[in-house]
């Protein structure tokens, strides 16, 4: 990058200056990664100090059945394949109650668009988890499975998005979102869900009182002036809203194991490369800094490995998700080793170990509880400590 160039950035950064478009590209241009992660680290710092937010939480997925057939998915089934299934209510909610000794605060739902499962199933599960895990948040369903609510329903997303209020849902997912740019989503995408309506869903349930996140899919067939695009969007109907939480960038995955099978569902993978660790934590320094708005940026660590979301709190990010367990639309496609588990103590010393302040936080990002500082550099050199894969 241009000497001079480098130094206007950077003083805008530290400026408080909104970032443009040719910004955004320009940082992406820069192989100076431990300069945009000062940066990044500077802005994440103002924002949310040394704490680093996590919550308590499991993923259900309640079908793999889906009529779509996105390119780059290797979660999705058809009718009758050996391995596709729809969980009865009972079943989802059996497994829901098996974290509950562990606090459990949030569940997050999200599935395939199934063809022929009617919509009255989704607000009574729904009910079913909230009569059974009362004070545990329900974050459920993508932007994309509302739109085809709204398709089998025949009702519109106002009135949908009631129902699901009504039987407990706190907030929708930010799924569903992937590249908003037309060059690269009519490649990738195999639904009608776009920007138009992502956005218009999002807008109406800010509209309601939710606080939603957003993500972006990124290191697949795009280039860095989509993820700048992308961002972008975000970043003006958050300012019409201010109703996104968190923004997440997710790491593509090649669909190296699916054992189910033999099968593979990836049908980008032979003309892409997952994205680089470096390439990831520029990517999440990038969207700090361009994302002014939004208080806070998440690394999903199922997707990016322990090693990778440690490092990136000092590239930006401020929150590490949650315990997770079973997260099957990552671990249908990958093999490098990634835990399907993180319990709370996992999650405490991963941060601690990092050298920031663990802050366990509700699906709103209220605080449920602060914990103690990371003990210093002197008291950890002091006894060997683990080191995580």
């Amino acid at each position: 990058m241009d000497a001079g160039l480098k130094r206007e950035l950077e003083a805008k950064v530290y400026a408080g200056e909104r970032l443009t478009r040719e910004d955004g590209v320009a940082l992406y241009e820069s192989d100076d990664l431990t300069w945009l992660g000062r940066l990044a680290h500077h802005k994440r710092t103002e924002l949310n100090g040394e704490r680093v937010m996590f919550n308590v939480n499991r993923h259900l997925n309640l079908t793999n059945v889906c009529s779509a057939s996105c390119a780059y998915c290797s979660f999705q089934r058809k009718p009758g394949e050996k391995d596709a299934y729809t969980m009865r209510i009972d079943e989802a909610v059996r497994k829901a109650k098996e974290m509950e000794d562990e606090q459990l605060t949030e569940l997050h739902i999200v599935n395939g668009l199934h063809p022929t499962l009617p919509w009255r199933y989704y607000p009574k599960v729904l009910r079913e988890l909230k009569a059974a895990l009362p004070n545990v948040k329900l974050k459920c369903f993508t932007a994309t499975e509302v739109q085809w609510f709204e398709k089998i329903s025949g009702l519109s997303a106002d009135e949908i998005l009631d129902e699901l209020m009504d039987a407990g849902l706190e907030s929708l997912t930010g799924g569903g979102a992937e590249i908003f740019d037309w060059e690269v989503r009519q490649h990738i995408v195999d639904h009608a869900c776009h920007w138009e309506d992502w956005s218009r869903i999002h807008a109406l349930a800010h509209s309601k009182g939710m606080k939603t996140p957003a993500t972006m899919l990124y290191g697949h067939i795009e280039e860095p002036r989509h993820r700048v695009d992308h961002v972008l969007r975000l970043r003006e109907l958050q300012d019409e809203t201010g109703g996104f939480a968190v923004f997440i960038p997710l790491r593509y995955q090649h669909d190296f194991v699916d054992s189910a099978d033999g099968k593979i569902r990836n049908r980008i993978q032979a003309r892409t490369t997952m994205a680089s660790p470096a390439e990831s934590l520029k990517t999440f320094a990038v969207s700090r800094l361009l994302f002014d708005n939004v208080p806070h940026l998440k690394n999903f660590w199922v997707m990016h490995g322990l090693s990778v979301a440690q490092l990136s709190l000092n590239f930006g990010v401020d929150d590490l998700d949650g315990s997770v367990v079973e997260y099957k639309i990552t671990h249908d496609a990958d093999s490098y080793g990634t835990p399907n588990t993180m319990h709370r103590d996992d999650l405490l010393h991963l941060i601690w170990d990092a050298g920031f302040q663990p802050v366990e936080r509700d699906t709103r990002y209220n605080v449920v509880r602060e914990y103690d500082k990371a003990p210093s550099l002197a008291e950890r050199r002091a006894e060997p400590q683990q080191v995580w894969a």
